[in-house]
């Protein structure tokens, strides 16, 4: 795994000899149409969709090697499948369906068209397991290593949209999943990796972590979420996605709505190799679910008349409440005690 996975192109895999037109039918040929709204997918000027009473939900997120990615350890399927999903999950933050993505490159000389071929395969499998379409991008050089854009396109009925600014006062406060697996396994791969680098003899184990080693290498967005409140009739008051880490979404639902918040620190669902992982380290758990980021999952409010439909559900806890006072964001530790929660988890620019 801590192999780098590309090597130097060869004179016959040269993406020169392909050309753009040509390397983009070589990547993209296999990727079959499954939504209806897709009118004309890839192979014009520009796509073109049909939502016909629809509301149409967009979002775009960038991938860079060396900011998001580590090809040291990230296998390049992986990369593919993962480019898609967190982009999906913007779309279920917005209790939308995805329906189509469009992903642009820019690959530096380093990649062969096989490296390439491997990335995209990663994007078909997760464009068949959400039956999304992928219906267009672009294709570019870089002078540095590997830039992935994927714009994601979803459909949702306006009265069903959800934002981040409509929780109310006393509305419970629900997590998908569990959280901090992801945060768990980048330290875990981190640590694992500079091992390698001073010892490449040393092949690491991993199968006692493989739960958090596959959160941080290929999440999931919870499209199965949006359609199980659906099916019990629930629409969230408000809902965001845990890509920064729950402290900074809280943070967010929060400043919008104008509200505060209160959860309690064993309510938070967190699984038993983040755990495991977490005691290693002698960090307390709820430090990887409050400041990590990348699970993915779905942080949303309820009404409190809700509680009888969603209490009982598996995937899904309830973890607070909002509050009138809309300076308190507070953490309830295990003790009984309240710690005020800080935005610590990841910042792009810092």
């Amino acid at each position: 795994m801590f192999e780098q996975n590309f090597k130097v192109m060869d004179k016959i895999n040269e993406i020169s000899k392909l050309g753009e037109f040509g390397l983009i039918d070589k990547l993209t040929s296999g990727f079959e149409i499954k939504n209806s709204s897709t009118k004309k997918g890839i192979g014009d000027d520009a796509a073109v969709l049909n939502y016909e009473k629809k509301q149409t939900v967009v979002t775009t997120d960038l991938l860079i090697e060396g900011v998001h990615f580590n090809l040291a350890y990230v296998p390049l399927k992986h990369l593919g499948y993962k480019s898609v999903a967190v982009n999906l999950s913007d779309i279920c933050a917005m209790n939308a369906v995805p329906k189509q993505i469009t992903v642009s490159i820019a690959v530096s000389n380093r990649f062969s068209v096989v490296a390439l071929e491997e990335l995209y395969e990663g994007i078909k499998l997760a464009c068949k397991f959400y039956s999304v379409d992928l219906i267009g991008g672009d294709t570019t050089s870089s002078s540095k290593g590997l830039l992935i854009s994927v714009t994601a396109i979803g459909e949702a009925d306006a009265d069903k949209i959800v934002y981040r600014n409509t929780a109310k006062v006393n509305d419970l406060i629900c997590v998908s999943g569990n959280l901090g697996g992801a945060y768990a396994g980048l330290q875990l791969l981190e640590r694992e990796n500079e091992i390698f680098k001073h010892n490449p003899k040393m092949q690491p184990n991993l199968s006692e972590y493989n739960y958090i080693v596959g959160r941080q290498l290929k999440p999931e967005a919870r499209t199965d979420i949006v359609k199980l409140l659906d099916g019990i009739n629930i629409l969230p008051t408000s809902m965001i996605d845990i890509s920064d880490g729950l402290s900074s979404e809280l943070f967010h639902i929060c400043k919008q709505s104008g509200v505060g918040c209160k959860i309690f620190e064993d309510k938070i669902p967190i699984d038993e190799q983040t755990k495991l992982f977490a005691s290693e380290l002698s960090i307390v758990p709820a430090i990887f679910a409050m400041n990590g980021g990348e699970d993915y999952e779905l942080l949303f409010t309820v009404k409190q008349e809700e509680f009888g439909k969603i209490e009982p559900l598996q995937d899904i806890s309830i973890i607070g409440h909002t509050v009138k006072d809309k300076e308190t964001k507070a953490l309830i530790t295990k003790d009984g005690k309240s710690v005020r929660i800080e935005a610590q988890g990841w910042s792009s620019f810092q």
